[in-house]
Parts: C-alpha cells; sequence; structure tokens
C-alpha cells in the first residue's frame, strides 16, 4: 500500500514540474539605437503580460551583450520590439545567425523593418542577411492616418479573429526588397488612405521560414493603444506562437 501511495505521490507530482519546466521562453530586445518609440515601454508590459498568460516567459532586455550562443540557445524565439538604428555589433549578429540556423524564431514589429536598414553613410544595408530573415525591407510611411487592413489567410492564428475588413489608424509602412516566399497574412487597401507605394497586394504582415528558423513580421505596433488592443495583441500572439514553433531549448550543430 505504501508503495502505490507513492507512485501516485510521483504522478502526481512530476507532471506539475514538468509543466511549468517546459514553459518557452522568448527574448524581448526593444534597444532603439535611432528614433526612439514612446510605445515601446507599453509594449513591453503587453507582451509580457500575454506571455504569463500563455505559458511563455518573456525576458526583456536592451543590452545586446545578451546576444551570445551560450545565452539565445535557451530562447525558442527572439522579438524585435521598435528596434532603431544599428543595436547589435557583428558579434552579435553572428550570435544571431547561428541562433536562426539552430532552428530558433523571430518575430519582428513595427520598426524592426527599418532597423540596420542603412549604414552611416546611407548607402547599403547594415545587415543584408537581416532583411532576408524579416521579408522586406522598410522605406519610408506617409502620415499615421486611418486605413481599411484585409485579412488574406483566415486560418491563419494571428489573424483568423480579425474582421475580413479590418478599420484602424497607423503609421504605415511602405517596403521594398520583397521576399517572394513570404506567406502575407495581412495587407492595407491603398484605396483607403494616401501614400502608400506597394500597390494592391501591400503587405502589412507575413511569415516565412528562412536559413532553418521562422520568422513572423507585423508592420502595426506604432501606437501606445495597439497594446491595449486585444485583437491586435491576439495577433501578435499568433505570430509569436509560429516563430517559436516547437522550441522550448536550442541544440546547436557542432
Amino acid at each position: 500500500m505504501k508503495k502505490i501511495t507513492f507512485a501516485f505521490f510521483l504522478l502526481a507530482f512530476v507532471p506539475h514540474v514538468w509543466g511549468q519546466s517546459a514553459n518557452k521562453r522568448v527574448l524581448l530586445y526593444s534597444r532603439a539605437a535611432r528614433y526612439y518609440h514612446e510605445s515601446i515601454p507599453d509594449g513591453v508590459k503587453a507582451i509580457q503580460k500575454l506571455g504569463s498568460e500563455n505559458h511563455i516567459d518573456v525576458d526583456s532586455i536592451t543590452d545586446s551583450l545578451y546576444f551570445t550562443d551560450a545565452n539565445l540557445k535557451k530562447y525558442a524565439a527572439i522579438i524585435f520590439l521598435n528596434t532603431s538604428g544599428n543595436p547589435l555589433n557583428a558579434e552579435h549578429k553572428r550570435a544571431v545567425e547561428r541562433f536562426i540556423r539552430a532552428g530558433g524564431g523571430f518575430v519582428g514589429i513595427h520598426c524592426a523593418a527599418a532597423t540596420f536598414n542603412r549604414l552611416p553613410s546611407g548607402t547599403e544595408p547594415a545587415w543584408p542577411w537581416y532583411f532576408q530573415l524579416l521579408g522586406a525591407a522598410f522605406t519610408n510611411h506617409p502620415a499615421p492616418q486611418p486605413a481599411v487592413f484585409e485579412v488574406t489567410d483566415r486560418n491563419d492564428p494571428s489573424t483568423r479573429h480579425l474582421p475580413a475588413r479590418w478599420n484602424r489608424t497607423e503609421e504605415l509602412y511602405n517596403f521594398k526588397d520583397i521576399q517572394p516566399d513570404i506567406h502575407v497574412v495581412l495587407k492595407v487597401d491603398e484605396s483607403t488612405y494616401k501614400g502608400g507605394e506597394n500597390g494592391v497586394s501591400h503587405p502589412m504582415a507575413w511569415y516565412h521560414e528562412f536559413d532553418g528558423g521562422r520568422s513572423f513580421y507585423t508592420a502595426l505596433g506604432h501606437f501606445p493603444e495597439a497594446y491595449a488592443d486585444t485583437e491586435f495583441m491576439k495577433h501578435l500572439l499568433g505570430g509569436i506562437q509560429y516563430a517559436m514553433g516547437k522550441n522550448v531549448v536550442l541544440k546547436y550543430k557542432k
């Protein structure tokens, strides 16, 4: 009887421990080396709350020193929240590349598409590999204004909760070097605002696999109010979950 009781104790206790230790972990990076978005603090708090509600541990940083192989292998995905300028040095960039090649995930939010966009000379991208990972590069944007977004994938977790035509005010990015393999889940109707430069298929959120890993990007998230918007946060959660995939702790190839 004692042996049976002890066995039931183990069965009750061990899954609880495993459930806690199996939480996926993401690294949230929000260093602004150039333009600072006032929405960054709201975004950090909202993503941390999103994590706590969905069994995701969120480590928020602004220091690039955390971008090492030893540290990154603990994470299922990296999130760039309105990063700007060139916030990683060459060594840290290589660590990110190895992380993705080991099967890691990446999420870019809004200004992440402008990060590493130009060298100080303004002549060429500071990190071409990054824009292939991201899926496109920012060129410019008109003044923030209302527009209508169109869901292009009704089955994707990041958009299936949204109306087919979604009205919202945003800073609407134009893009170049749009990668042909990206799967667009949300686009913007250029006929509903002024300043669009990508035509009838103007992407605003997408995902793809790249160089061994997975990448999700959304151009939304300029304003602080976005991070109090349930629909936007569900959109972001779907993207984060895609990027994380089945990762818990990465295993690097030797």
